[in-house]
């Protein structure tokens, strides 16, 4: 019994953070796990930024309800579930996620969730477990399942490298070099058939 895990960001849809510094003319806030390795780092350098401009929550979902999903993705992702059970396991949050989950056909998530002020500033977050994305692969594993993952980012390693099959997809050339035994693709189709293969 297989579950594919998924990265979102950069795997099905595009960086949220990257859209919206494009679209708030704040290129400090491009940062993000590809980046960065340690995410409470990049979260506080975030929220600080945010801070510093005045902005908050709402300002960054109306960019999210002009992001549409990746050329190709939601067909991909629509063949992964006609095959399997498919979870997208990110370290987004809810209040960013919904929107385009919609767009995806509402696939199964496990992220995070914003804490957000009564005058919607974002506080803070709190992470769902310790190594979100480990930790989940461990607890699927633990109910009988093996699991194959792929992502793009440092975050997504630790599920990557745990699995019985783990692939990165539309990486840097830096996550690449670093991690010359994983298998890159950059191609939905290579990606889907890989994934089918490592479940027979």
């Amino acid at each position: 019994m297989y579950i594919t895990c998924l990265d979102l960001e950069g795997v099905l849809v595009p960086e949220i953070w990257i859209e919206f510094a494009d679209a708030a003319g704040i290129p400090e806030l491009k940062k993000t796990t590809r980046d960065e390795p340690d995410y409470d780092k990049l979260m506080k350098y975030r929220i600080d930024i945010l801070n510093e401009h005045g902005l908050g929550l709402k300002e960054i979902q109306e960019t999210i309800e002009k992001i549409d999903p990746l050329p190709g993705a939601k067909d991909f992702l629509d063949k992964l579930r006609a095959n399997g059970q498919v979870i997208i396991i990110s370290d987004t949050f809810s209040q960013f996620a919904m929107p385009l989950m919609k767009k995806l056909g509402y696939p199964t998530i496990f992220c995070n969730e914003l804490t957000v002020s009564d005058d919607d500033k974002i506080t803070g977050y709190k992470m769902r477990c310790d190594k979100t994305k480990l930790t989940t692969v461990k607890a699927l594993q633990s109910c009988g399942f093996q699991t194959i993952a792929s992502g793009d980012s440092y975050n997504d390693l630790g599920m990557i490298e745990n699995s019985k099959a783990g692939f990165l997809f539309r990486t840097t050339d830096e996550i690449k070099a670093k991690y010359p035994n994983l298998q890159a693709f950059e191609e939905y189709t290579d990606l889907y058939d890989t994934i089918i293969s490592a479940q027979k």
